[in-house]
């Protein structure tokens, strides 16, 4: 055999390259079923509110949390993380619950504004806005007691 005619010969690459696409084909198929029958594609979507949301703190024990834009904070699923005891009653947009937590009163939406009020006994304490909906939580923001 001649070195040129053994170059030119491509009989057997194209058998190769067929089953090399075969396989390839069937291992991407497996994996996207697998990944569907295992439940990962499932709960996309199911996350916190993407939401903007200032926090200042007043001279008079207050902390006041605006939110800026995003999503709506559902009132069922956010609470304040404080001492509930120590709750002033002149704060707004907020009371307690039968559960002790201090629960917003209505959804928190775009340019709403709650002003969370305590006793002078909490200055200093890290008070946060949180959204639980019972499958996972995350804090939206926090802010100190002056």
């Amino acid at each position: 055999m001649t070195f040129k005619k053994l170059l030119t010969e491509e009989r057997a690459v194209s058998p190769v390259i067929g089953v090399i696409l075969m396989v390839a084909i069937t291992v991407i198929l497996a994996a996207v079923i697998g990944t569907f029958v295992i439940g990962l594609g499932d709960g996309v979507g199911d996350t916190a509110p993407q939401a903007s949301v200032d926090v200042d703190s007043g001279n008079d024990s207050s902390i006041n949390f605006t939110h800026r834009s995003g999503d709506s904070i559902p009132a069922d699923e956010a609470f304040i993380v404080g001492n509930s005891s120590s709750l002033a009653p002149n704060s707004t947009g907020v009371s307690v619950n039968e559960d002790g937590r201090i629960q917003l009163d209505d959804d928190l939406s775009a340019g709403d504004s709650i002003t969370v009020v305590f006793n002078e006994s909490s200055s200093g304490d890290t008070i946060s806005l949180v959204y639980d909906d019972g499958d996972q939580s995350a804090t939206l923001k926090s802010g100190e007691v002056e």
